[in-house]
């Protein structure tokens, strides 16, 4: 038994067993199709930005063939990617967004 916590020391984690999860970066790609309207709007529904951010974003994308949308761990990371892909379908857009590892 530990003597602190009253429980069997196997079950008492070191600070050495608990990792930060990995951070992931997610990048939305420039296209010469998906407007910069909607560009904007997913930054804003899909990644919280508001709306100064998303549109210095937005035009990272545009002019730099891609813009950092916020870091993430790996479920929230591929989640959001996977949303921004469900709506640029729905609207008919070509728009990408992949993931870095931080």
């Amino acid at each position: 038994m530990h003597e602190q916590t009253g429980l069997p020391d196997s079950d008492v984690k070191s600070d050495q067993e608990f990792r930060e999860p990995k951070l992931y970066r997610v990048i939305l790609i420039n296209d010469d199709y998906t407007t910069m309207d909607f560009v904007i709007e997913i930054l804003i529904v899909v990644f919280h930005k508001p709306a100064a951010e998303a549109t210095r974003i937005m035009l990272d994308v545009h002019k730099n063939g891609k813009g950092f949308c916020g870091v993430y761990t790996y479920d929230i990371a591929t989640s959001k990617i996977d949303r921004v892909h469900k709506l640029a379908r729905k609207r008919e857009f070509p728009l990408k967004c992949t993931l870095e590892e931080v």
